[in-house]
């Protein structure tokens, strides 16, 4: 189906929705292989639908395996979208959201779910009985330990990668990175002989919201490695000696799947200081991963370890030193220019008039992540969508700068009071000048 037709058929179902129509256009999203669009529409249409339409709207996305679309669509307090919605949460590795789910609607009165759903939810009837009466039976619990087939199953991990195409602003660091990580993959039998290793540890640190994440995964696609995001949860367990099993296991098998990125987001987690805490099984898995990154027996070349933190100064110190995380890139919030690129990039294909003034809009959002500024944008939108609301006519309001005046007036940046506790690491704790860039930052910026 051609784009032509494709909006002629959003337009009669912004008119007069129905299923029907909604399978329609969704089919053909999902023919165009536009996946970013198709989640769009759905969560749009989800505001019309009867719940039966959405039903039966979610049962041909599901056997498309489009989960997340699923998820716009069904709701955890409608019975009969119910297992569907369980289904679409174990296929989407949220067992957790799952579970809990599932207990709430014990709790609300509706039906126990069928043996099957609740076997994939590793629900026993003992667990239900109690839910339901209220009434706790003293036993051993039982709980499974993970195997280790599951454990290293690093697809379950896999997300997909970009480049530096993507990133907004911060020259500067993807021209550091080019130079000491993405060339040694892309050339590694010149720093081979330079007896250079291939890989190792980088930690992003900054403000949240300033692209950590989106850096880690572009800086796997310019190594065209794959990039696996290891989350805490993946790793902490119950048991002692099962969480260091686990850390283990894991990056064996990146090793033999080299070249990958592994990814670790909020690292202060899984590598506080040791001195700090009391829980002698966080420290020795700690004392594991140190081990993992550098250990004797250990080879990582290929395997990027890359982590994320918004408070460095928590990271235990063995962590960096050379030849484990011994490259630190502070991600600052974006200059002016930089906020201008992602105020223009989150509006694009949004409907808005020409005339808004970007320069002036970046000049007015100093100190703003790009967290806040999509933030802006939301806000501006919704301006839009209540005046458009308002006039109640077919012809939608555009965006315009008075839109954004008005959400300015409702913004403030996030970031003031991190920039004010790392100001004063940077200026009684700097080990080694390893917060330099914070304060050149504060120095240039802080005014």
């Amino acid at each position: 189906m051609d784009i032509n037709t494709l909006n002629q058929l959003k337009s009669v179902f912004k008119l007069t929705p129905s299923s029907q129509l909604a399978l329609v256009i969704c089919r053909a999203y999902i023919e165009n292989s536009e996946d970013e669009n198709l989640q769009e529409f759905v969560s749009k249409a989800a505001g019309v639908l009867s719940d039966k339409d959405k039903l039966e709207t979610a049962e041909e996305l599901f056997a498309q395996d489009e989960f997340k679309c699923c998820l716009e669509l069904l709701d955890a307090e409608c019975e009969e979208h119910l297992d569907l919605l369980l289904s679409c949460l174990l296929k989407s590795d949220q067992r957790i959201k799952a579970r809990n789910i599932y207990h709430h609607s014990l709790n609300s009165g509706m039906k126990d779910r069928s043996l099957e759903i609740k076997k994939m939810l590793g629900v026993n009837d003992e667990e239900t009985t109690e839910k339901n009466t209220g009434k706790k039976k003293r036993r051993l619990k039982v709980v499974e330990k993970a195997e280790i087939a599951e454990i290293t199953d690093l697809f379950k991990y896999q997300q997909k990668v970009t480049d530096f195409s993507d990133v907004v602003g911060l020259e500067n660091i993807k021209k550091q990175i080019n130079k000491k990580i993405i060339l040694p993959f892309q050339k590694p039998s010149l720093f081979q002989r330079f007896k250079k290793k291939i890989g190792g540890g980088v930690m992003l640190y900054g403000p949240p919201g300033c692209g950590k994440t989106l850096l880690a995964r572009a800086t796997a696609g310019e190594c065209n490695a794959t990039f696996y995001n290891v989350e805490l949860s993946d790793i902490i367990d119950m048991y002692i000696g099962e969480s260091e099993q686990k850390l283990h296991a894991i990056f064996e098998k990146a090793r033999s799947e080299t070249p990958c990125v592994l990814f670790f987001d909020e690292f202060e987690a899984m590598a506080a200081k040791r001195e700090s805490s009391r829980n002698s099984s966080f420290n020795n898995l700690v004392s594991q991963f140190l081990t993992e990154l550098d250990g004797f027996s250990q080879n990582n070349s290929g395997v990027l370890v890359l982590a994320s933190t918004n408070v460095p100064w928590s990271i235990d110190s063995a962590f960096l030193r050379p030849g484990r995380f011994d490259r630190m890139f502070f991600v600052p919030p974006p200059d002016k220019k930089a906020r201008q690129g992602i105020l223009q990039h989150h509006m694009q294909e949004r409907p808005a008039e020409n005339n808004i003034n970007y320069p002036a809009l970046a000049a007015k959002c100093k100190g703003f992540s790009g967290a806040d500024l999509f933030n802006l944008v939301e806000m501006a939108a919704d301006e839009a969508i209540d005046e458009s609301l308002a006039a109640d006519t077919e012809q939608e309001v555009l965006i315009s700068q008075k839109h954004f005046n008005e959400a300015l007036h409702e913004s403030s940046s996030t970031t003031i009071e991190w920039l004010t506790t790392a100001r004063n690491y940077a200026r009684y704790a700097n080990d080694g000048g390893r917060y330099n860039d914070v304060l050149k930052f504060i120095q240039k910026y802080g005014k």
